[in-house]
């Protein structure tokens, strides 16, 4: 229908997005397939464009979008402008056929009403127009409404092009509502989809939508009964005058219910055939006069909570370890890169070594639209061959002991790989070649996974035997401390950092630097200041050396390492520059206590248990330092992400080179040569990024694993602040100090109890200086908790809302033998 500017609503569909909107689309959808619609047309983005050519609107436009507030003078432009006579013709044609009387005109932008961005309430609205050159007038305020503020700021960080967006009318009969309001077919705080949520208010649907009323709040099962109501307030009642526009008085203030036992059923059922229709769940905004029902309108429902997880006991065990790395939501890149290829492998090829099959990526992270919703903990299940996995972790517990893992010829072999691939220059690489690169970086990862097939056993079963001979004497209680202090490659990176910390404080100028200048400013200070150029020397070597590391999370490819954000470890030193509060020697509290135990009298069982000691802290060892050269292949496999990500920004499909990661691999894998895709496959995988980076944007609010889920079950004690998993023994007093993320790391000072959602080999530097750790995810096995062992300072994880309950300077007690923090009246201890 390009040579018509008008369009009836039945003539438009879901393909019809760029013609005529998003609303004008969903509703043009709904009328085709016999939903209760009011009668009416559309007025096309093609008469939208006749404007802008014609009037010469379109020129002034380009030139004022790179203009800083620019809203204003664009909506002036559009009063001012005479639309084209072909444009008022077919605009007067298509309302008398309506009848000429009262209408709701309805901006229909192109980019409204989508999965991931409704656009809700960005551009006019226009209720009870009457007559002609008023709907023709109500048509140019709706097309102005796309430059309003509200839209442009709403469309900027959606990423949207504003070159690119176009705006269509619907022109609706006038419904004058009895009664008006949304529904959800899907409950929008708690996600669950077998609920419908209705807000209702008597007149019209205005006063809900806008906020001005406190509606009548239904839940509804499927079925359309109600599971509860909560009365509205009725401050206010919106209702349309005879000659046109709108009228609000004063409400009733009646807390009886508007709507019937029949009614809600209906709207029950609408909800349910509209998201069966569209695939998705809807927000619907719909209206009742003289005892008939209308849908208003039809969207997908946006930053929807996925269905509750109800989580079994193992879930609720292993939650926490997972939660904490999980803290950020994964890109498509990170699951199908190096989480598939990479992390996720390794747990499928150490499990499938049990009999054990580990739930695959898409169980553990589900998708919608291509972007992760949720965490699930998994589970992992046996199979028959689990039954002949006793014999085999003998086999390989014998054969590989942990302490000589190093000496594994294919440990060297490993480290000749991530010296090859350190050794390429990804610029220098076809597309082919680049893909190559990371190909090789998953390959490299696989001898890390084999290394621990062989030598996880010989580190798990020595602990094994600790606890059950320590349980036999009565001493269960010591089993953790006595496997911290085991020498790592993460207690020598810890060291290296407190030389580097040192080093500043003996020097007056530097410490000066650390202590006032912010971390961008620094670095640039330390790189180009002569007198800084010894210190600088050992910063770059302590990255050379250690810069591989994670700063957020193992799993994530996508976040930088310590080299590719030195700030964050100069945030460390100078929270490290503080004074270094002596650490209790925990393990050498719990082997005196354990070696003054009558049974050990005994030399022969005194050895086997020492030895079984030592032996447990080298599977810890081991755990540790394997992570720590896993993390090696990342700075390779980085590089060469970042190349793509550089060429199909450089070839237009990308808006900027980090965009990459909204891509699958397989995606960048299935291409030529992303740097020369046709013009088609350009734009098609332009728009699959904006989707998804909308999607990833809609569901930013949303945690990717509920803690009130997770901890659920647990209750603190009277008293308590927070409660969590004893993980540390000991008790400190402190403030509070909470630290969200490693951009923070430098604000910790020297005795502050440091609380915070995760952790990971790049916080631990830190408890150098806390007197306690709180955090809200993780167990006793995770790095924060063996960290804080090896120093003595007590520590409590699990906590699931230690971040939320708690604020920093609030002066506290940590209790990690008892798992719990309370209020403290007395001065921190020294």
């Amino acid at each position: 229908m390009p040579e018509k500017f008008t369009g009836m609503l039945a003539d438009f569909g879901a393909a019809d997005l760029a013609l005529a909107g998003g609303k004008g689309a969903n509703l043009g959808e709904l009328v085709r397939h016999g939903f209760p619609v009011p009668a009416g047309f559309v007025v096309t983005t093609a008469a939208y464009a006749t404007l802008l050519a014609e009037t010469g609107l379109g020129a002034e436009l380009e030139g004022l979008l790179e203009a800083e507030n620019a809203g204003a003078r664009i909506r002036a432009l559009f009063a001012e402008s005479h639309v084209p006579a072909c444009v008022t013709a077919d605009i007067a044609a298509a309302y008398a056929a309506l009848g000429g009387g009262p209408v709701a005109v309805r901006s229909s932008a192109t980019a409204e009403d989508l999965p991931g961005a409704a656009f809700a309430g960005q551009q006019d609205t226009f209720l009870n127009v009457v007559g002609e050159q008023a709907v023709t007038r109500a048509v140019v305020e709706c097309w102005a409404s796309l430059w309003t503020d509200r839209a442009i700021a709403y469309r900027q960080r959606q990423g949207i092009n504003a070159r690119e967006v176009s705006i269509a009318v619907v022109v609706q009969d006038m419904v004058p509502a009895d009664t008006a309001g949304v529904l959800f077919s899907a409950n929008p705080v708690t996600g669950e989809r077998g609920e419908i949520v209705v807000d209702a208010s008597p007149g019209l649907g205005e006063a809900v939508v806008s906020g001005r009323v406190t509606p009548e709040h239904y839940v509804l099962d499927r079925s359309g009964r109600t599971k509860s109501f909560i009365p509205g307030a009725h401050e206010v009642v919106i209702r349309a005058l005879a000659g046109g526009g709108t009228r609000e008085s004063a409400g009733t203030g009646s807390r009886q219910a508007a709507l019937g036992t029949g009614q809600l059923a209906e709207l029950a059922r609408l909800a349910i055939r509209a998201q069966d229709h569209f695939g998705r769940p809807q927000d619907m905004e719909w209206a009742i006069t003289g005892g008939r029902l209308y849908v208003l309108q039809s969207r997908p429902m946006t930053a929807l909570p996925p269905q509750p997880l109800h989580l079994n006991p193992f879930q609720r065990l292993m939650g926490p370890f997972f939660l904490e790395m999980f803290q950020e939501r994964p890109y498509p890149l990170d699951v199908s890169g190096w989480m598939q290829r990479g992390i996720l492998a390794m747990l499928h090829g150490m499990a499938g070594s049990v009999g054990v099959v580990f739930p695959s990526v898409n169980d553990l992270l589900p998708e919608e639209d291509g972007v992760v919703v949720r965490l699930v903990p998994p589970v992992p299940h046996p199979t028959l061959r689990t039954l002949g996995a006793p014999v085999s972790v003998v086999r390989r517990a014998r054969r590989f002991n942990p302490t000589r893992w190093t000496r594994d010829s294919r440990f060297a072999t490993f480290l000749e790989n991530v010296r090859r691939l350190n050794a390429q220059d990804p610029r220098t690489l076809a597309w082919r070649g680049v893909i190559g690169l990371a190909e090789d970086a998953f390959a490299t990862m696989r001898g890390i996974t084999e290394l621990r097939i062989s030598y996880l056993p010989g580190a798990f079963l020595p602990q094994a035997k600790l606890r059950l001979m320590l349980m036999l004497l009565g001493k269960r209680h010591l089993g953790p401390a006595l496997i911290a202090g085991a020498e790592t490659r993460t207690s020598q990176a810890n060291r290296a950092l407190e030389a580097l910390a040192d080093q500043v404080r003996s020097h007056g100028t530097l410490a000066r630097a650390f202590t006032e200048l912010e971390p961008g400013e620094l670095l640039s200070r330390l790189e180009h200041d002569p007198e800084f150029k010894e210190f600088h020397a050992q910063f770059q070597a302590f990255l050379a050396e250690y810069g591989h590391r994670e700063t957020v999370s193992v799993l994530l490819s996508s976040s930088p390492t310590w080299s590719d954000a030195p700030e964050v470890v100069l945030g460390l030193v100078t929270s490290m520059m503080g004074e270094r509060r002596p650490a209790a020697d925990q393990t050498g509290q719990a082997l005196a206590e354990l070696k003054r135990h009558p049974a050990l009298r005994i030399a022969a069982l005194r050895r086997h248990l020492l030895s079984a000691v030592d032996a447990a802290k080298a599977g810890t060892a081991f755990r540790e330092d394997s992570h720590f050269y896993a993390t090696m292949v990342l700075p390779p496999l980085r590089r060469a992400l970042s190349e793509l990500g550089r060429r199909l920004w450089d070839a237009g499909v990308l808006a900027d080179a980090a965009d990459v990661q909204h891509l699958r691999f397989e995606e960048l894998a299935g291409m030529d040569d992303g740097g020369a895709l046709p013009a088609a496959e350009r734009e098609r995988y332009r728009r699959l990024v904006l989707a998804r980076a909308a999607k990833r944007r809609e569901l930013e609010g949303i945690p990717l694993l509920d803690t009130a889920t997770l901890f659920a079950h647990m209750r603190p004690a009277p008293g308590t602040l927070v409660s969590g998993m004893p993980a540390s023994r000991g008790q400190a007093t402190g403030t509070v100090r909470i630290i969200r993320g490693p951009d923070e790391f430098r604000l910790l000072r020297s005795g502050e109890v440091l609380v915070c959602p995760y952790t990971n080999p790049s916080w631990t530097p830190l408890f150098q200086r806390a007197a306690a750790v709180v955090v809200d995810a993780g167990g006793i096995a995770s790095h924060a908790a063996i960290v804080a062992r090896e120093y003595g300072i007590p520590a409590v994880m699990a906590t699931g809302s230690g971040t939320r309950d708690l604020q920093t300077g609030q002066l506290v007690l940590v209790d990690g033998t008892r798992g719990q923090v309370t209020a403290a009246a007395a001065e921190p201890s020294s």
